[in-house]
Formats: structure tokens, C-alpha cells, sequence
């Protein structure tokens, strides 16, 4: 059985849509565990009489505040092999929940499953989030995500699949830090889970001027690089290397000033004439040309310029540096 865990706050006016979606799937065996958080529409009465009708949906209340409890609420009430979340707003299509548990029994335990995604809006999409959603396609189709996993979240929170098993020890939603979705998708890379590639566009992504990941303070970029530097010193940090910080814009002066006070070494370099030899936060920057007599150099690289990013590439493969032990983009 598949368990969709699915939080929910004042979203009536595409509630329907999404469980639509969920009971015209090709897999049947799932349960679908909804929580209300705190709605102030009819959300819940919605929801509610889907689940007076098939016994499959299952509705409750969250008891504390926030998405986190709300998916902890769920989680409690579930009771399916496989774990799989779903946004409110959303429309998953029709063999979403049959490929991703067909990938899961062929590759068995230790995969994640993933599907690709395409935004849809009543007022257009983005072009940001048009390359977001390209970008993450191209990673899911090779099942690379977690290659780039320092620039973005790399898995779509509302689409991807585990063993029940695999999700417990991946710490399911117990810690308390947010974006939960990027901290989740870390924790996966933590446990060293796989990706499965798909080439198929599972999920529909609703976009509109009052979703959550736009208007929460959870969801600002201070969280995002809060969780980056976090993972970062825990997983892919090198004691022995020299820390290296690539850039002095608002990333990287956040994880200059998150070093500092952590009391974390590191050089800091940019290619801005007008702040080299410079000091903010008391830290002293350099040319990035000072890289080569650096003992063991490892750069978490903050520079948002697609052209500088690309520029800077290039430069660590002449220095023959690999990515993901030599260097991160954060951005």
C-alpha cells in the first residue's frame, strides 16, 4: 500500500481537483492520510466528504502549527510500504503512484522515485521557474538530482516515493527545520539512497501568488542557505582542506558571516575590484587567483552570474578539482 501524506490549509478552491486526481490513479492500494492545518475556509468539510464516500481518505486535524506537524500528524496515521507526499493545489496524473511503486519493486530498497513535474498557472509561468523546472527534469531523467543538491532543492516535494523503512531511517519529518522538503531531500543523500531515473512528467505544480513556498518566511533564502551550510560542515566538509568562499553578494556574505560565527576558517574570494583587499565582517577578501597557493582547497562558491558560474568551472577544471569534493555551487 502507498500512503500520500497530504497537509492542507485554505486551499478549497483546488482541493477537489487534487483528491480527483489521487482517485483516478491506476494504482489502487493507497491510503491518502490529510491533514487540516488550521484552515479557515472549508477546506476540511471539503476533504471530509470525499472521506465519507471512500474509506481510503482519512482526515484529522493538526494539532500543532505549520506543515511539519501537519506531515508528523499524517506520518502517525499511515500505515502503507511506501511513503509518497502530495500538495493540496496539485494534480498528480493518472499513473503517478503505479510507475513510482513499479520503479520502487525493481530496484528494491535504498531508491528514491521520482517523477518530472511541469508548472501550471491561470496567469502564466515564470521564467524562473520555468528553468527550475527544466533544470530539475534534466537531473530526474538521469537521476543525477543529488549531483547539483547544493544549488537547489533537487527533489520535488511533492513528488518522490521510499520504502516506509528507508524513509524511518532517512529521520521521516522529525526534525524541526525548514524548507522541510530540502531538508528531507538532504537527509536522503545523507543515507547515500539512490535516485531512479524517470523521463516522465508525473505532477502538475500549481503556481499562483499565494502558495505557501512563496508568501512563508520558511521558504525565504536565508533558510535555504541555513540548511546548504548545515549539511555542508556535516557531510561534505573536509577538516584537512582549506575552506574557500567564492563571492561577497548577499549568499556570500550569509555564509561568511554563518562561518564566523561558528568559528569556521576560511578564505574569501572575489573578482570585484572594489572589494578586494577589502574587509567586511572584519574578513579580509582576495583575488580568486590566490586559489592556487591554498593547501587542499575546498570552495562553496556563491556567485549568482550564470557567465561567472560557467567562467569559474573552467578554472577548477584546469586546476583538475572535481565537484562535489573539490567544489560546491550554492547558488
Amino acid at each position: 500500500m502507498v500512503s500520500v501524506l497530504i497537509p492542507f490549509k485554505n486551499t478549497v478552491p483546488f482541493l477537489r481537483e487534487c483528491l480527483d486526481s489521487i482517485l483516478a490513479q491506476t494504482h489502487s492500494d493507497w491510503e491518502v492520510l490529510a491533514v487540516d492545518d488550521h484552515s479557515s475556509d472549508a477546506s476540511y468539510e471539503l476533504v471530509a466528504s470525499y472521506a465519507s464516500k471512500d474509506d481510503r481518505i482519512k482526515v484529522f486535524k493538526n494539532k500543532g502549527n505549520g506543515i511539519i506537524p501537519a506531515l508528523r500528524t499524517a506520518y502517525q496515521h499511515s500505515s502503507g510500504q511506501f511513503i509518497t507526499r502530495m500538495d493540496s493545489d496539485d494534480i498528480m496524473v493518472p499513473n503517478r503512484l503505479q510507475m513510482m511503486v513499479e520503479s520502487l519493486h525493481n530496484r528494491g530498497k535504498g531508491h528514491v522515485a521520482v517523477g518530472q513535474v511541469r508548472y501550471f498557472s491561470d496567469r502564466g509561468i515564470s521564467d524562473g521557474y520555468d528553468r527550475y523546472a527544466k533544470w530539475l527534469n534534466e537531473l530526474t531523467a538521469q537521476g543525477t538530482n543529488f549531483s547539483e543538491i547544493y544549488k537547489e532543492c533537487v527533489i520535488p516535494s511533492p513528488c518522490w516515493m521510499v520504502h516506509r523503512d528507508n524513509f524511518e531511517a532517512s529521520g521521516a519529518f522529525r526534525p524541526d527545520r525548514y524548507p522541510e522538503d530540502y531538508d528531507l531531500t538532504f537527509r536522503f543523500y545523507e543515507q547515500g539512497l539512490k535516485i531512479i531515473p524517470c523521463s516522465e512528467v508525473l505532477h502538475l505544480w500549481r503556481d499562483y501568488d499565494t502558495r505557501t513556498s512563496r508568501t512563508h518566511e520558511h521558504y525565504a533564502q536565508n533558510y535555504f542557505l541555513d540548511i546548504k551550510l548545515h549539511y555542508f560542515l556535516k557531510l561534505n566538509h573536509d577538516p584537512t582542506c582549506s575552506l574557500v568562499i567564492w563571492g561577497a553578494g548577499f549568499k556570500g556574505k550569509t555564509i561568511a558571516k554563518k562561518l564566523l560565527e561558528k568559528e569556521v576558517g576560511f578564505t574569501w574570494l572575489c573578482d570585484n575590484p572594489k572589494k578586494i583587499n577589502k574587509k567586511i565582517y572584519g574578513k579580509e577578501l582576495s583575488h580568486f587567483s590566490v586559489l592556487t597557493d591554498l593547501k587542499k582547497p575546498q570552495s562553496i562558491v556563491t556567485v549568482a552570474n550564470e557567465i561567472a558560474q560557467q567562467e569559474i568551472r573552467t578554472y577548477f577544471d584546469k586546476l583538475k578539482q572535481q565537484p562535489m569534493k573539490d567544489y560546491f555551487f550554492f547558488c
